[in-house]
C-alpha cells in the first residue's frame, strides 16, 4: 500500500510541477496510421487534479484542435467541429471525449501530421492544450476497383445514374498488412466512406463481385484455412459478414443465374462478428468457451 502511494505522489508532482496546470489534457489514437478520408478518431483524455468538479462542454468552443502538417505547416480547417455536451468531471477523475477530426481538416495530402487538443475551464480560467500527437496519413495500394451505377431520381424518366466506385486496397499498420474497403465517386474526388475490413496475409487474393443490385461482394483469405466474406452495399454499408473455412473444396464466389452472389464450395462457421448475426440456437466459438 505504501509502494502504491508513493508511485501515486511522484505522479501527481511530476503533473502539477510540469505542466503547472491543475488539469492535463493528452491525445491519443487507436492507431498511428489512416487511409486518406478514413475516420481519424482522436481520444481527447481530460484528468481533473483541481481538488473541485469542473463543468465542462457547455460552450461551443469548450474543445478546439489544431492540425500541423510539418515545421510551420498549419492546416486548414474546413468547418466548425460540434463539440458541444456538456457534463460534469470530478476531482481525481479521467475523461474521455471521441472526436472524428478527419472531416474537419484538410488531410488529403499523404503525410505526418500532429494534432494539439486545447480545453478551455471557464471555472479556473485557464485553457490547458496537450502535447502534440503524431500520426501518418497514406494513400494504401490498390488491388482491385470497380465503377458501377447508383440510379438517380427513381421518378424521373431517363435519370441519369450517378457513377461511383468501389475499390480494395492494402495498407501496413504495425507492420501488418490490412484489406481497405473505399467508396467514391468515379473520379476519386469525393470519398463517401473508407474503413478496414480485417488483416491480409502474404496469400491473400481480394475477388470482389458486383450483383444485379451492384452490391459489392468480396471474400478473401484470413488464414491458412480461413476465408472472410463481405457484403457491401452502394452506400458503403455493410449488411452481411460471415466466415467461411476450406473443407473437401475452396471457398469461392459464384455468380447465380438470377444475378446474384453465392459463396460456394468450404463450409460456413458461424462467429460472434457475423451480420446478421447467428441465430440464438448455433453455438459460437465464444459461446462454446463460456459453456461449463
Amino acid at each position: 500500500m505504501k509502494i502504491f502511494v508513493a508511485c501515486l505522489s511522484v505522479g501527481l508532482a511530476a503533473l502539477t510541477s510540469g505542466l503547472g496546470q491543475p488539469v492535463s489534457v493528452e491525445v491519443a489514437f487507436d492507431q498511428e496510421q489512416f487511409l486518406v478520408n478514413e475516420e481519424l478518431v482522436a481520444k481527447v483524455r481530460i484528468t481533473n487534479f483541481s481538488g473541485q468538479t469542473l463543468a465542462l462542454g457547455a460552450e461551443e468552443d469548450w474543445l478546439s484542435f489544431t492540425v500541423d502538417g510539418g515545421p510551420g505547416k498549419v492546416v486548414s480547417q474546413r468547418a466548425v467541429i460540434p463539440v458541444k455536451s456538456a457534463f460534469s468531471l470530478e476531482s481525481s477523475k479521467i475523461g474521455t471525449r471521441r472526436i472524428n477530426i478527419a472531416p474537419y481538416f484538410d488531410l488529403s495530402r499523404p503525410s505526418r501530421y500532429t494534432v494539439t487538443a486545447s480545453v478551455r475551464i471557464p471555472q479556473l480560467k485557464i485553457t490547458v492544450s496537450s502535447k502534440p500527437k503524431a500520426f501518418n496519413i497514406i494513400n494504401g495500394t490498390v488491388l482491385w476497383q470497380q465503377d458501377f451505377g447508383v440510379p438517380g431520381d427513381a421518378q424521373a424518366t431517363n435519370s441519369i445514374p450517378e457513377i461511383r466506385k468501389y475499390s480494395l486496397l492494402q495498407a501496413t499498420h504495425d507492420r501488418e498488412l490490412k484489406l481497405y474497403f473505399r467508396l467514391t465517386d468515379s473520379s476519386g474526388a469525393k470519398t463517401y466512406r473508407v474503413f478496414p475490413i480485417d488483416k491480409l496475409i502474404s496469400f491473400s487474393n481480394p475477388e470482389g463481385q458486383l450483383d444485379r443490385f451492384n452490391n459489392l461482394h468480396v471474400l478473401y483469405q484470413t488464414g491458412a484455412r480461413s476465408f472472410l466474406y463481405m457484403m457491401i452495399n452502394p452506400d458503403g454499408v455493410v449488411i452481411a459478414r460471415e466466415s467461411h473455412e476450406i473443407s473437401n473444396s475452396k471457398p469461392v464466389l459464384r455468380a447465380e443465374k438470377d444475378g446474384r452472389i453465392s459463396v460456394t464450395g468450404g463450409v460456413r462457421r458461424y462467429a460472434p462478428t457475423d451480420l446478421p448475426p447467428p441465430p440464438d440456437s448455433i453455438s459460437t466459438p465464444d459461446a462454446a468457451q463460456s459453456q461449463p
